[in-house]
């Protein structure tokens, strides 16, 4: 009942790419969200799915996040996970063309899953892509995906976002002495609104996929960790942001961040991006 209330709202409240008084939304709009070219890689995309649907073993699922509405046990056929929880074609489809769109050299994701989600951020080869999944089962499948598809330009890390964090900020010398600097720009940040990029962790990202946790105080702290990640030009991408009252909440509470210059709502993301060159300007965009 929540969603359809928030659906309808959302209806009343979007516009497609007329109307649209930014350059650079209307570019983003027209020609990629709108793009309906067919590309060679949605092929990819396409075998990738199958083969997960024609899995059938059963695993045993470790949740760290908000649950499931579908699921009653823990234990999921591989077949199931992918119809039920993973990524729509259409959303895959446009996920690859923003990175093509943006131009994304280095991409990371929170919640790999079955990693549809990250074969779609994966498929331009020129892309880099860092995904993170707690569950070891669903790593598992994941990787012996990747490796089948040859999507060798996926390093997939295996733990909680929390402690691979952690061991980022400990490889990257952080931790053994740099707390001063990250508390003072940690609050330069939040005084003047300005993204600080200390060393955590070694590189920058041009795309931040948040897919693993909807509840709210669990978003709003990655939000907060992957600040440090972003760029000028950085785009974050936040699944199921109408999911409950809480993921609302996290969604006003962010796009309304000081940081964030232009937020999207497509009602199943919201995108979020930091051009300091950009006014302030909240968009709600009918795919």
């Amino acid at each position: 009942m929540h969603l359809l209330k928030s659906y309808i709202n959302f209806l009343l409240k979007s516009q497609n790419q007329h109307g649209l008084h930014s350059p650079f939304v209307y570019d983003l709009v027209t020609k990629c969200f709108y793009d309906k070219k067919k590309y060679p890689a949605y092929k990819l995309l396409e075998e990738y799915r199958k083969s997960l649907l024609q899995n059938k073993e059963k695993i045993e699922v470790t949740d760290f996040g908000a649950g499931s509405r579908v699921f009653k046990s823990n234990s999921r056929k591989v077949s199931a996970i992918a119809k039920n929880a993973g990524i729509t074609k259409m959303r895959a489809k446009l996920l690859y063309r923003l990175v093509n769109y943006l131009k994304c050299k280095n991409v990371l994701e929170l919640g790999t899953s079955l990693g549809i989600a990250t074969s779609a951020l994966a498929a331009n080869k020129k892309t880099a892509v860092t995904t993170i999944e707690g569950c070891p089962e669903t790593a598992n499948i994941a990787r012996q995906n990747f490796e089948k598809f040859r999507l060798d330009n996926i390093n997939l890390e295996i733990d909680k976002f929390e402690e691979v964090f952690k061991k980022w900020r400990v490889e990257s010398g952080e931790e053994l002495g740099k707390r001063e600097n990250r508390k003072e720009n940690r609050d330069r940040r939040q005084e003047t609104g300005k993204i600080i990029n200390p060393k955590l962790p070694a590189t920058n990202y041009d795309l931040v996929f948040f897919d693993g946790n909807h509840q709210k105080q669990s978003t709003l702290d990655y939000f907060r960790q992957t600040l440090s990640f972003a760029h000028n030009d950085s785009v974050f991408i936040f699944d199921d942001i109408h999911w409950s009252p809480d993921m609302e909440a996290a969604w006003e509470e962010i796009k309304n961040h000081p940081v964030v210059t232009v937020s999207i709502d497509t009602f199943y993301w919201g995108l979020i991006f930091f051009r300091r060159e950009q006014a302030k300007q909240h968009f709600v965009i009918r795919l």
